[in-house]
């Protein structure tokens, strides 16, 4: 049962409580005050109300990717995103299955990593920090390898930005007769999953992502036919994305101890994304942030790592400016006085910093994050922002 009947108007975007800095990154990330309200109450796990709660987060999710044939249902989780994403992972695949991996930065090599403590056979497609996945090489690596029985795809890949191009990907997946699994941790309900225009067998999210609730669960969306097929398959007991799902069938209980006031804070977060407009309405706002956030900084002298064609509405990835003067550990510090969070880089190859565009703030925000970073260089001494003309180089042959 829903914890709030009016869903008539999304909460104002207020600043946080009283000394919190925006969070600016991938998650966890900034809610609204409701959301946060949402968790004073304590709920009995096994308690028919908090069972109504757990009932409504799957049905409102399974909404979310326009499956009118029943064919999916929704799996929650307990713990982080990567503990659902190895949940997916080490069920969904058989333990004879051969999985490709598309990475582009660390969550597909993560993934990887994942499939090597689980010992499944896998193989990867490394693109490095700037580049995305395309169709036709997935295709060429399916048909090289007879063995590879699944497809691993990074939605939008947060140590860059990049929002992949799935679409494709599934297209070169299902046109060869294997089956793709999607990571779309940090863009599930802000970008469209719709299983009507792309194909998938499972896709993966996290509560504290751009449903904008809290971190404590995260939940699989998969065919029920892939999770009929799946008994048997896991390594693990608590990461058991079959038992879970016969378990919450046959009961409407989660097996172990549940995050009850998470699972009441999503509920909240659900119904303000749907008063927003769902993953259109979500998107677009998202959307807006980047573009403000991107105009502003590169007015300020920062380069983006990306071209334009492959930014998200997620994360945004910036060069640091070569300026001897220019220190991030000092730089991050300056922001948090002004009241931002931002994130660090997570390139292999060159030193750069992430702006999140997610989470309960707007195109305001976000012009506020461009006058802190503009006055924190001034703080610095910063004279340009620009990155060494190397790196800039290096990105030109890269993209072209």
């Amino acid at each position: 049962m829903p914890l709030r009947q009016n869903e008539d108007a999304v909460a104002a975007f207020e600043p946080p409580m009283l000394g919190e800095p925006y969070l600016l990154t991938p998650g966890p990330l900034t809610t609204s005050m409701t959301t946060k309200q949402a968790m004073l109450r304590d709920w009995g796990s096994w308690d028919g109300d908090f069972r109504a709660l757990t009932a409504e987060l799957r049905r409102r999710l399974l909404a979310m990717i326009g499956d009118t044939e029943g064919a999916f249902d929704c799996v929650p989780m307990q713990g982080s995103g990567t503990s659902c994403v190895e949940a997916m992972l080490g069920t969904l695949v058989p333990r004879d299955g051969k999985v490709l991996v598309l990475a582009n930065g660390a969550y597909g090599l993560r993934a990887a990593q994942i499939l090597r403590v689980l010992g499944r056979a896998h193989t990867l497609i490394d693109k490095g920090d700037y580049l995305p996945p395309r169709g036709e090489e997935v295709g060429a690596a399916l048909d090289a390898d007879p063995a590879i029985t699944h497809v691993l795809a990074i939605h939008c890949e947060t140590s860059s930005g990049i929002l992949n191009p799935v679409e494709e990907i599934s297209q070169a997946v299902y046109a060869r007769g294997r089956k793709l699994l999607i990571d779309s941790m940090s863009a599930f309900g802000a970008v469209p999953a719709d299983v009507e225009t792309l194909r998938y067998e499972a896709i993966v999210s996290s509560a504290n992502k751009c449903i904008e609730g809290v971190p404590g669960f995260g939940f699989v969306i998969a065919r029920k036919s892939e999770l009929e097929a799946a008994k048997g398959n896991s390594h693990s007991l608590s990461l058991d994305l079959h038992d879970q799902w016969a378990v919450m069938e046959k009961t409407g209980q989660w097996r172990f101890t549940p995050p009850t006031h998470v699972v009441a804070a999503f509920i909240e977060a659900l119904l303000q994304h749907a008063v927003e407009g769902g993953v259109a309405g979500r998107g677009a706002r998202y959307a807006n942030n980047r573009d403000v956030l991107v105009a502003g900084m590169r007015a300020v002298g920062f380069e983006t790592l990306l071209a334009d064609r492959w930014l998200s509405p997620i994360i945004v990835t910036f060069f640091c400016p070569n300026d001897p003067g220019f220190s991030f550990p000092r730089f991050y510090e300056l922001m948090k006085e002004k009241g931002f969070l931002i994130y660090p880089g997570k390139l292999t190859a060159v030193e750069s910093f992430r702006i999140g565009c997610i989470g309960h703030l707007d195109a305001n925000v976000m012009r506020s994050v461009v006058s802190a970073a503009a006055q924190s260089l001034a703080d610095m001494k910063v004279a340009s922002a620009a990155p060494a003309p190397h790196v800039l180089g290096e990105r030109a042959k890269l993209v072209a």
